[in-house]
């Protein structure tokens, strides 16, 4: 019987890989699923949809896991992976150390020792215990991103980032590892991508590989701009490193799963084509003497491609994933002389708003330009006129400007940033009026 989760997802792939674009009733979503139900891909093989998924396998010495979800998802998936199995996790594999990945380890822990079932081994790469240990380390830091990118009551918020109950990598690895768990062969391959510590894996007698965040039926999180460094060219490499094994099965962390070589192809080869294109134009237009602000506003995805389902910059976004491509091979400085030793802002804003006739002019044409669709030269205006203002009025017409912006923007990254500027000028309001 064919899995329901696999023809979902067919038709998806189906509808728009067809040449000549997608028919007018192509499916358009959703994709990315946060069900915590399980899902049987195959005789011995299931998903359960979370934020982080967790993909599992049975195998004769027990189950061999990908990733355990974060922690307030944990005990929602190991219920539902019980009602699957009863098997002992023999292994739990990080794809990589992304607290939605590895939160929800704690759970699965708890439920080895309540059933009397040996401590799960704990596999992944290096870095990820190192990144284990830089989240603790910036851990307020790590918090506000959150609470800025996914909101105030995000995961994490009001608690450690990093949960107390992870479980530590017990069996790391550098490159790749070979592992064979009850008769099933597990090639664990370390590639850079979404982050530094990324595991994806070829299991040979299903002709599948689990991907971890390296197809999330997003555009690709290379350029997250809280976050630390991506790496675009070398993610694309990975994909077609998995693009060459021919799978006919892709087992993502994030997304749906996908049935059927051409299937799996056919992402693969847009996601590292999409990521291709971007570092190729963006260093040709380096090695060009070109600087930043000329790049971010002249390389683009092809408008096709970046239309597809698994595709969509509804996370990140191409021209986050340019910045950060410059920033891994340029460094910081966008190439502007003016802004490599810069006045403080406030006394720029000071200054401008002075010329400009003073702060009033200034947010009265920010609104002026926000009306007229200009977002983007509007918040650079009413963030100079607040900046140079202690009057209440000003800072709630910023609100007023991000929540618009917020509005009309597509990824969730910049609705966060733009959110986030909403409320905190109503806090800053507040406060004027207050005092």
């Amino acid at each position: 019987m064919a899995s329901e989760i696999l023809e979902y997802s067919a038709a998806f792939v189906d509808a728009w890989s067809t040449p000549g674009g997608p028919p007018a009733d192509a499916p358009d979503g959703p994709t990315n699923r946060v069900t915590t139900e399980l899902s049987v891909i195959d005789d011995g093989l299931a998903m359960v949809e979370a934020f982080s998924h967790c993909v599992a396998f049975r195998t004769d010495d027990g189950l061999v896991t990908f990733d355990a979800s974060a922690v307030f998802f944990g005990e929602a998936v190991m219920a539902s992976l019980r009602r699957w199995a009863d098997d002992p996790v023999h292994t739990l594999v990080y794809t990589h150390g992304h607290v939605d990945h590895v939160g929800g380890s704690g759970a699965l822990l708890a439920d080895a020792a309540a059933r009397g079932h040996a401590r799960p081994n704990v596999v992944g790469h290096e870095q990820v215990q190192h990144r284990f240990d830089r989240y603790r380390a910036t851990d307020g830091w790590n918090l506000n991103v959150n609470a800025r990118q996914f909101g105030p009551r995000s995961f994490g918020s009001g608690s450690t980032f990093l949960p107390e109950s992870t479980a530590p990598v017990t069996h790391p690895y550098r490159d790749r590892l070979d592992l064979t768990v009850g008769g099933v062969e597990f090639q664990l391959h370390h590639d850079l991508g979404e982050t530094d510590d990324h595991t994806w894996a070829w299991i040979p007698s299903r002709k599948a590989v689990a991907v971890g965040d390296f197809v999330l039926w997003v555009f690709p999180n290379a350029g997250n701009p809280q976050k630390v460094q991506r790496y675009p060219a070398e993610w694309a490499h990975a994909l077609r490193s998995m693009q060459a094994l021919e799978p006919e099965l892709l087992l993502p962390a994030h997304g749906l799963p996908i049935g059927g070589k051409e299937r799996v192809a056919t992402v693969l080869d847009d996601l590292a084509t999409a990521l291709e294109g971007l570092v190729r134009d963006v260093v040709a237009a380096m090695n060009d003497g070109a600087v930043l602000d000329e790049i971010v506003h002249s390389v683009k995805v092809d408008d096709d491609l970046i239309r597809r389902p698994w595709m969509r910059p509804v996370y990140d976004e191409p021209e986050f994933v340019i910045r950060n491509i410059w920033r891994l091979y340029g460094g910081w400085w966008d190439g502007d002389p003016a802004r490599l030793k810069p006045p403080p802002a406030g006394a720029l804003a000071r200054e401008l708003a002075d010329l400009a006739g003073g702060t009033q002019r200034l947010a009265a044409r920010a609104q002026e330009l926000a009306e007229a669709g200009d977002h983007r030269m509007a918040s650079q205006l009413i963030e100079l006129a607040a900046q140079a203002s202690e009057d209440a009025g000003v800072w709630r017409l910023r609100a007023d400007l991000y929540r618009r912006r917020a509005h009309d923007e597509v990824s969730l990254m910049s609705r966060g940033v733009f959110n986030e500027a909403a409320r905190s000028s109503d806090a800053r309001a507040d406060d004027l009026d207050a005092g």
